[in-house]
């Protein structure tokens, strides 16, 4: 973008009337404001008594989310305690905007795009509203190059593809972030954009200087919202790490934009909705729950045009007591390009990643896979659901082997995959060699049942 363009952006960002309305009532997450004639997403500083002449830097950030009664209604970005009856609530941007910049690279910042890290703010900003215009439909491309994760359970058996949805389906305690930091610091992109949404505070840093180190932070742009913070600010930065992502998409990079979790994203604009008003329909989460699910997660994906790159997402889904028919994990299934459900049994058994591949699925992997690497999935699919069938017979040691030559073979090479799709954290292998072993393996055992059905 040309200094001129930016500037014109900065421009439409700015009010050039003050705007104030009065203090009435606070309710409670939210406060009400009466002859405040801002629009919906305006940012609002509320308490701005004594300060300078347009209260710049004053008093605490609150962002206008419906009206009621001829009053605004305010959401506060912090905490409401202290606010009085009459102070005066002063707009400062009409717009939902946040700044993005080539400089995020390695930096950590919060749902404002404000540093966490100490470090100072970054250079060469622009502006970029949170909540763009949907990409239309036909300006999307096809999604036909693969995007590979270093993570062989991943890559051999649902294969990622550059502009894909994925959605990683999990409850706690199955390894879910060890398994995002795994893809963050080995996949092909070129940036990796990471939004920490409601996560405890302790783990932003343990996820930055642990599980990313230097390496992963470096080509990487960490936004984080705690779940001690408003829920208006775990919905700022979940929409600000999609601007980030569609800024450096914008560029012609391979974005990996990972969400953890979208879950929380919806606990957050449900408070919201129920905060403003708005009747509670699917088991408590309000009608714009799901909708601005859609809006969110359709930000993912390939584009046509100037520039070209791509955002392939990658979203968290907690399920509760592993219930996959739960209202979020339900309206995301139906949105995504796709999904892995990490299974807790086999957490229970130390295979990790837990990534249960039978019930995990890419929709894209036809087009990104050759037609060899198809066929040795689907027959890697077919042994590991035959071994399943008789499990708890070999468990108990009441399965008579030659009983049928499908099972014999999946029973002797169960090994052998669960080899192949169990990985340590410090374990690589070239997608090239992950592919051939599998061809390899998945060969052999059907060449064995075929030798050993019955000749007529």
């Amino acid at each position: 973008m040309t200094a001129l363009a930016r500037a014109a952006a900065t421009l439409r960002t700015v009010q050039p009337a003050r705007i104030s309305g009065t203090v009435s009532a606070v309710r409670g997450l939210t406060v009400l404001v009466e002859d405040f004639p801002a629009p919906v997403g305006s940012l609002v500083r509320v308490g701005t008594d004594g300060a300078g002449a347009h209260g710049a830097g004053a008093g605490r950030a609150g962002e206008v989310v419906g009206f009621t009664g001829g009053c605004a209604v305010v959401m506060m970005l912090g905490q409401s305690s202290g606010i009085r009856p009459g102070e005066r609530a002063v707009l400062e941007r009409t717009s939902a905007a946040v700044a993005v910049s080539d400089d995020l690279l390695g930096r950590c910042v919060n749902g404002l795009g404000e540093p966490m890290d100490g470090r100072p703010a970054p250079r060469d900003v622009e502006y970029r509203p949170l909540t763009p215009e949907p990409v239309p439909a036909m300006s999307r491309r096809r999604v036909t190059r693969p995007m590979h994760t270093g993570l062989r359970a991943l890559d051999l058996m649902a294969t990622l593809g550059r502009g894909q949805r994925m959605g990683i389906f999990a409850g706690p305690g199955v390894g879910k972030s060890t398994l995002l930091s795994t893809i963050v610091k080995r996949c092909e992109a070129d940036v990796c954009v990471v939004a920490l949404i409601g996560e405890r505070g302790r783990e932003v840093r343990d996820f930055v200087d642990h599980a990313l180190g230097p390496e992963g932070l470096a080509r990487s742009v960490v936004v984080a919202a705690t779940g001690d913070e408003s829920p208006l600010m775990r919905l700022r930065a979940s929409k600000a790490a999609c601007s980030i992502a569609e800024h450096f998409r914008d560029r012609g990079k391979d974005v990996l934009l990972v969400m953890d979790s979208v879950t929380r994203f919806a606990h957050a604009q449900r408070q919201v909705g129920l905060s403003v008003g708005e009747p509670p329909a699917t088991k408590g989460y309000t009608p714009s729950v799901f909708a601005q699910l859609a809006l969110l997660l359709e930000r993912a994906g390939a584009i046509d045009g100037p520039g070209g790159g791509s955002i392939t997402g990658l979203y968290t889904i907690l399920v509760e007591g592993d219930d996959m028919t739960e209202p979020v994990a339900d309206a995301a299934r139906g949105i995504l390009d796709g999904h892995l459900v990490l299974s807790r049994a086999l957490a229970h058994k130390s295979h990790y990643p837990a990534i249960d591949v039978l019930d995990s699925v890419s929709r894209v992997a036809p087009d990104v896979t050759d037609p060899e690497h198809q066929r040795a999935r689907q027959r890697a699919s077919r042994l590991l659901a035959l071994y399943r069938e008789v499990e708890d017979l070999v468990q108990i040691g009441a399965y008579a082997k030659g009983s049928s030559p499908e099972h014999d073979a999946a029973i002797e090479v169960q090994p052998a995959i669960n080899a192949m799709l169990r990985q340590g954290q410090g374990e690589s292998t070239p997608f090239a060699k992950a592919r051939a072993d599998l061809i390899a393996l998945t060969t052999a055992a059907f060449d064995q049942i075929e030798k050993a059905r019955p000749r007529r």
